[in-house]
């Protein structure tokens, strides 16, 4: 399935279209729901099985890593032919291992669980991102924030409420959460019935893109340039996702609920700026965010190892909420270099995104082992210097023009 396959403009009415939307939305807020879980669990869990840092960073990125093998697979298969019913499919994938993890007695049943959460992840973003481009009505930018807001959303809220359910009740109390996974597989079973109309009501032969494409060596320039964002992005969102709850434990003394509390103060940030980068995108140009979101955010990490405990919550919350605004519109500027592989992109990106923050938490995990955990943060503080490379972005109105 491709971009040229698909009308700019659903013919659904409008309030089919944003139904299907917040659908996607509200199955991607219950998958990362559960997807959260497991590092909201990482303090119980290290104290429970007696794990080191590098066991930590181990378990999020088999799940992470898992997830970003698969995606670009499934994305680039799918491209060609559509898989309305695997949404369920992973959906079902990541309840089996949320259940695992529940009733775990080993490591590495840990582990084994934390991967099939990650072949949840796998088979779930490129197929529901594909659905919400589809569902976008042309607005693409909001229709990428509305999708992935569900899901930082759900990745805020996850600890909040492993903090509440899961640390009084213990790891058990993560069986809970399957009666969403049910929930989520039945919306996404509708969803699948919508995206499968979908594709008969609007199929018909393959035509020339909207826009000529961009020279090659543009395109490939611009894709190294997201994919180093990307990075960027994923290693500091991974310091703060995997281990701020024993920062914040170890530098100011607070319990391990309070340390949840803190963690979904910075989810939360995260969710919202994700949420107004898609508009604003829209409005100014995905560059303008892109600019605005990895190297905006500079000041911010540089001040934050040296904070008290009031800056570090607010600084948290700014440095989520800005540094959250530019994954959606690097997806969407990436969808637009290469139209007609909708399902790549989305594979490669989310799954890429997965594959760093996976990476990076095993390594700034041996970090922390060897340096402390406030070394990890002082490190990373530099990481948004990167951003400069947005300076070798095309300007995709004036590329498209001189290609034309």
């Amino acid at each position: 399935m491709t971009d040229t396959a698909m009308p700019s403009r659903p013919s659904g009415a409008d309030a089919t279209v944003f139904a299907i939307l917040l659908a996607v939305s509200f199955s991607h807020f219950v998958n990362d729901v559960m997807q959260s879980l497991l590092s909201s669990l990482y303090p119980m869990l290290k104290t429970d099985y007696q794990l080191d840092f590098w066991q930590i960073g181990l378990l999020t990125m088999t799940f992470q890593v898992t997830a970003s093998m698969l995606q670009p697979l499934i994305g680039m298969y799918a491209d060609k032919k559509p898989l309305p019913y695997s949404l369920p499919v992973g959906m079902g994938s990541t309840l089996v291992g949320l259940l695992m993890l529940a009733f775990a007695h080993s490591y590495t049943m840990l582990l084994v669980g934390a991967a099939f959460i990650g072949f949840g992840s796998a088979i779930f973003h490129p197929e529901s991102s594909r659905v919400a481009r589809m569902a976008s009505g042309g607005r693409y930018g909001l229709a990428q924030s509305l999708f992935q807001v569900g899901g930082n959303f759900g990745s805020a809220i996850g600890p909040l409420l492993a903090a509440l359910i899961v640390v009084p009740q213990g790891q058990t109390g993560i069986a809970w959460f399957a009666l969403g996974a049910i929930v989520g597989i039945i919306v996404l079973t509708r969803v699948s019935g919508w995206y499968s109309r979908h594709l008969i009501a609007t199929a018909r032969p393959a035509s020339s893109t909207l826009f000529p494409p961009l020279p090659r060596r543009t395109v490939m320039v611009a894709l190294v340039v997201l994919a180093l964002l990307v990075t960027t992005k994923n290693i500091y969102t991974a310091s703060l996702s995997s281990f701020y709850t024993f920062y914040v434990i170890e530098r100011f003394g607070v319990s391990v609920q309070e340390s949840q509390y803190l963690l979904f103060l910075f989810l939360g940030a995260a969710a919202l700026g994700t949420f107004l980068g898609g508009p604003i995108g829209d409005r100014f140009g995905a560059k303008t965010v892109i600019w605005f979101s990895i190297l905006g955010v500079l000041p911010f990490t540089l001040m934050l190892p040296y904070a008290d405990l009031f800056w570090t919550k607010v600084l948290t919350v700014v440095i989520g909420l800005i540094l959250a605004s530019a994954f959606s519109a690097i997806v969407v500027f990436a969808q637009e270099l290469v139209p007609g592989r909708v399902g790549l992109i989305a594979g490669i990106f989310f799954g890429f995104a997965f594959g760093v923050g996976g990476i990076s938490a095993a390594v700034l995990g041996v970090v922390a082992d060897s340096h402390g955990i406030a070394f990890v943060y002082k490190i990373c503080s530099y990481l948004p210097l990167l951003g400069l490379l947005t300076i070798f972005l095309p300007n995709m109105k004036a590329a498209r023009a001189g290609a034309a």
